[in-house]
């Protein structure tokens, strides 16, 4: 990246109120890899990144959008390799997008938490000479960031080092792609209500953490304040 720092997605963690469920389509049917787990607690490993679940108390149902990021050159073949495991989301009657803005190919499905799952193909994603399987998904390519106050959070992210793609304004009510087009990993920094594209679903303030960089440790504390400190790296 010129002039910034590569941005990566290291770890997210989300809450469940379907735990075992959840743990059963990540590790079994999609077959990540388990790194870690206890009773109320697991993590796979998504290429480069890692996701972590953990227990939601009984009385909420937390909701997330996330994307793994795919090999450039396998977006049909991963389309293909996963139809059986999973139901992919439709919008206007169309089961994958091509975004020209990002120049990216996603397809979307639900896991039994009922999370935004999606898998998307950059141009800036390197391509694999391999035929796909689960091995090839390189890392977590964006996670929600839903804000109380989406241009004071965005402000803070930047001070922290990470860019609006584009350089794009920051408003209220706006969506932003918070990172470097180069790098294909983003925070979607945007209000609460927003509709999340194939979907039924809105954006809601739920509890998350995400590092970045290894460094920067984002909290979301499930009322719409985001927390953004320098971590110490583990």
């Amino acid at each position: 990246t010129k002039g910034g720092m590569i941005m990566q997605i290291n770890n997210i963690t989300l809450y469940s109120c379907a735990l075992e469920e959840t743990k059963h389509f990540y590790e079994r049917v999609l077959g990540f890899p388990l790194i870690d787990e206890s009773g109320d607690s697991f993590t796979i490993k998504a290429g480069e990144s890692e996701l972590e679940f953990r227990r939601a108390d009984s009385h909420s149902q937390p909701t997330y959008h996330f994307a793994f990021n795919i090999p450039n050159n396998r977006f049909d073949e991963a389309k293909a390799w996963i139809k059986d495991k999973v139901v992919f989301q439709t919008e206007d009657g169309e089961d994958e997008v091509y975004f020209s803005h990002i120049q990216a190919r996603s397809f979307y499905f639900k896991d039994p938490s009922n999370n935004l799952a999606e898998f998307i193909a950059r141009d800036t994603s390197p391509a694999s000479a391999e035929r796909f399987s689960i091995e090839s998904v390189l890392n977590i390519g964006e996670v929600n960031l839903t804000a109380a106050e989406v241009v004071s959070t965005g402000k803070e992210l930047q001070r922290f080092g990470i860019p609006v793609r584009k350089h794009a304004p920051l408003s209220e009510n706006g969506f932003h792609f918070m990172g470097d087009y180069n790098d294909g990993a983003f925070l979607l920094l945007g209000p609460n209500g927003r509709r999340w594209i194939f979907s039924d679903q809105h954006a809601e303030f739920h509890p998350l953490s995400v590092v970045v960089n290894g460094t920067i440790r984002i909290e979301a504390d499930g009322k719409g304040g985001i927390d953004i400190r320098r971590a110490q790296p583990s």
